[in-house]
């Protein structure tokens, strides 16, 4: 099924774009790109608020390591596993670890990146490939927040698509390795465990549960009174936090009362929209595959609609988390009838660009109403796109010897819904 609409004009205009985008990329692109990932990195090591996120994983393994409990901290909401993982990281001067950290988040943001084109066959080399992740970089505004603050999102932006790249070739227990390392670090993917149900893949599934739980198994067995993350940091966590969150927080349970809305219908509306998330997200995994599509833009579209539908529930849910799913979509491009391919979804992206003024109601602390826009709009474009009716159109079939005839029994095409190209 093709979402694009046959405008005169749009497909065409569309096609030669993208046929611009994946031819090589020139030396000067290259350089010019690289000057820019590397001048993030360095002017964030540069700021004295450089690695807030991160420091909190870090005192966290300091604590352990000096014989404290890490969750004596409400503010260190990770599983035990993420302790020993961030061990390392506690050994590390500050002055080295102040330069490593912004070059660690843009290698794993990148690393993500390229584990999409390759899971959509996008060239290595090409325009889009190179271009495409330096112009995220610099637009948008997200990317230099999680640079900046050094959340370890940035693990999960890059397991993701290792991880659906490792699924597509059929390598299912490895791709649950790489989830069940990635939650160790952070519990983000979680959600994307029902892609492994609805794929019956159940060693896969069993690999991506029982690593973070023997880690955390063996963290907990390391630190005293392990016992605080259910007794003090879960119930912390399932509040949602504190004040200190709730200006970010850009789920709509958080969102939606600040403008007036009683909690209770916020929290039905945020559940309404998870759950038709979920049932696009089975749709779309139940339909079958268009032609010259290989089953990547089902993983793609389904394993982002599993964690946009998590989203809209989870507290807190930051802009950054939407790095994710992010590089997955926009690498889709290339494919015919891709969300990146509608207007709306350029039109979603807008309030994070970069550059763009907003009246000071929508920044600093009310950024979130900004955000919070971003991930409904594209989490309800991606579930229009799941459920979209496969309705039925005629097409020419040529047989050897025969003009080309169009009689339903010759050729029957799905037939592209009204939604307009961006292209």
């Amino acid at each position: 099924m093709k979402w694009d609409n046959p405008v005169s004009g749009g497909p065409a205009s569309g096609e030669r774009l993208i046929g611009w985008l994946l031819r090589p990329s020139s030396r000067l692109l290259q350089t010019v790109c690289l000057a820019v990932l590397l001048g993030i990195a360095v002017s964030t090591s540069l700021r004295a608020n450089w690695g807030s996120d991160n420091a909190f994983v870090v005192k966290a393994a300091q604590t352990l390591l000096a014989g404290g409990s890490p969750y004596e901290d409400k503010r260190f909401l990770y599983l035990p596993s993420a302790v020993l993982m961030a061990v390392p990281e506690a050994l590390l001067p500050q002055t080295v670890l102040r330069w490593v950290l912004p070059v660690g988040m843009s290698a794993l943001l990148g690393a993500g990146w390229l584990a999409a084109l390759r899971l959509l066959r996008v060239p290595l080399r090409s325009r889009l490939a190179v271009g495409g992740f330096a112009a995220l970089a610099l637009a948008y505004k997200p990317y230099v927040n999680l640079v900046l603050i050094g959340n370890w999102t940035a693990i999960s932006a890059a397991a993701l698509p290792v991880a659906l790249l490792l699924a597509h070739r059929r390598h299912w227990g490895a791709a649950g390795l790489v989830i069940g390392l990635a939650i160790a670090c952070k519990p983000m993917l979680v959600p994307i465990g029902l892609l492994f149900l609805l794929a019956r893949q159940w060693r896969g599934l069993a690999v991506a549960v029982l690593v973070p739980l023997g880690i955390s198994l063996a963290g907990a067995l390391m630190m005293p009174s392990p016992s605080l993350f259910f007794t003090k940091t879960l119930p912390f966590l399932l509040k949602g936090q504190d004040a200190y969150a709730l200006p970010w927080d850009a789920s709509p349970i958080a969102v939606l009362p600040r403008l007036g809305v009683p909690e209770p219908l916020a929290v039905l509306v945020a559940f309404a929209g998870a759950g038709t998330g979920l049932w696009g997200a089975w749709t779309r995994w139940r339909r079958p595959d268009a032609d010259g599509d290989g089953g990547e833009l089902r993983l793609v579209e389904t394993a982002c609609m599993v964690m946009l539908a998590a989203f809209l529930v989870s507290r807190p849910s930051f802009d950054h988390y939407l790095l994710v799913v992010l590089p997955l979509l926009l690498a889709s491009a290339v494919r015919p009838g891709s969300m990146p391919r509608s207007p709306w979804f350029w039109v979603a992206l807008g309030p994070q660009v970069a550059g763009i003024p907003w009246p000071s109601e929508l920044e600093h602390k009310r950024r979130a109403f900004k955000d919070c826009f971003t991930l409904c709009a594209l989490a309800a474009l991606l579930a229009r796109r799941a459920l979209g009716s496969g309705r039925v159109t005629l097409g020419p079939v040529t047989t050897a010897g025969s003009p080309p005839r169009t009689e339903p029994e010759c050729a029957a095409t799905p037939a592209e819904s009204a939604s307009r190209t961006a292209f």
